[in-house]
């Protein structure tokens, strides 16, 4: 099938490419090409003498901020206009968003924590990393599995995954700052005004110009987030958070064929490429474990469990309580990390390599059975929905 623009706006094929990229990526760190790649994704590219990065971080940092500023831009329009733009819209999905958080958490602590026998401080880092979800995975299953479900399970599944994407661009912007520059970040914030002024002016205008100066600025923004010690990705929150309407839904709808069929794979790629670990499965960290329990399993009974609680809690105007099985069926789709729980493992481990690396697999290995688990709920939901229809 010939994969067009249209394609690449929709949620299968995104999906597909996604998973595609990081198996590729996993396979060929565990071939005689592992020395070959990892020579160009660790090759460092330097702009002047303050901007060095490795090929892999100018994916990861530079790149992905792409992708942040369209997170941003939907963030935005889902608060102002969209599913989460009222308390009645927005009760129910949190509730079931903090249960898709907090669980994971205790999960991944109780087996890979302090308490849990590991070396104080060498894998409990890594508890944010299972509480994403990356919401063009889950909807693209959902998209592939779910033919019949009503469109409120989507509505569902969407307002608490982009809750679940606030929640992890704040742990990237607190817990992962190192050595902040505060100068640097107040010039970066300098930029973002300059950003919103500008965009304003485009909104007014239209000129091209205008649109050309937008992008300097937000480079030299993202150029001085990257420096400052706050993550780089984090500029493209801060540009997609205030990029006036009208000019962010154009560049939204632009950028995205390029986000899903380029930038993510690119990413999945590079942050896949690790070395599967010639041990038993009884001497891998305590991290992987963790991590390949808590996505699956943590967010199952999390968002289920917390998710059926706030259809208890009917507020004026609200919309009707879904079934406990629609619930279940979001929750287990909840489970596919993925990207941001990729990002978050190379954060939470960037110091040991080792742990990181084992930390990835389980990213992998966690969204892999959330996947599946969460196909196969689909697919029964859906067909128990297609069946009252044809029979109504």
């Amino acid at each position: 099938m010939r994969v067009t623009v249209k394609h690449l706006r929709g949620q299968q094929i995104p999906a597909v490419l996604l998973l595609v990229a990081a198996g590729l990526g996993l396979l060929l760190a565990n071939l005689p090409t592992h020395d070959a790649i990892a020579g160009v994704l660790h090759a460092h590219l330097a702009v002047g003498a303050w901007l060095d990065l490795s090929v892999a971080h100018w994916i990861s940092d530079g790149l992905l901020a792409v992708f942040f500023l369209v997170v941003a831009i939907e963030l935005r329009h889902e608060l102002t206009h969209g599913e989460l733009d009222s308390v009645r819209k927005a009760v129910q999905p949190a509730i079931a968003a903090a249960g898709g958080v907090l669980v994971p958490i205790g999960v991944y602590l109780l087996i890979a924590g302090p308490s849990s026998g590991s070396v104080p401080g060498e894998t409990a880092a890594g508890w944010p990393i299972p509480t994403a979800t990356d919401i063009a995975f889950a909807l693209g299953v959902l998209a592939v599995f779910g033919r019949g479900l009503p469109s409120a399970v989507r509505v569902f599944l969407l307002a608490l995954a982009i809750l679940d994407d606030i929640i992890g661009i704040v742990f990237i912007a607190v817990l992962f700052a190192h050595d902040v520059q505060w100068l640097l970040f107040g010039l970066a914030l300098v930029g973002t005004a300059v950003f919103w002024l500008l965009g304003r002016m485009l909104h007014r205008t239209g000129h091209p110009i205008v649109a050309v100066l937008m992008v300097l600025v937000g480079v030299a923004t993202w150029a001085l987030v990257a420096v400052s010690g706050i993550h780089a990705t984090i500029a493209g929150v801060l540009l997609g958070l205030v990029m006036a309407p009208v000019p962010a839904s154009r560049v939204r709808h632009a950028l995205e064929p390029a986000v899903n069929g380029v930038i993510l794979p690119l990413f999945a790629f590079a942050a896949a490429f690790v070395v599967i670990p010639t041990v038993s499965p009884s001497e891998l960290s305590s991290a992987f474990w963790g991590i390949a329990l808590a996505l699956p399993v943590g967010k199952i009974i999390g968002i289920s469990v917390f998710g059926w609680i706030a259809m208890r809690i009917r507020l004026p105007g609200s919309a009707p309580a879904l079934p406990f099985a629609d619930i279940l069926a979001a929750g287990a789709l909840g489970g596919i990390g993925f990207t941001v729980s990729l990002l978050l493992a190379n954060l939470a481990f960037a110091g040991d390599p080792a742990i990181r690396d084992q930390a990835i697999l389980g990213v992998l290995v966690g969204s892999l059975i959330a996947l599946g688990l969460s196909a196969a709920i689909v697919s029964l939901r859906a067909r128990s929905y297609r069946r009252t229809a044809a029979t109504s």
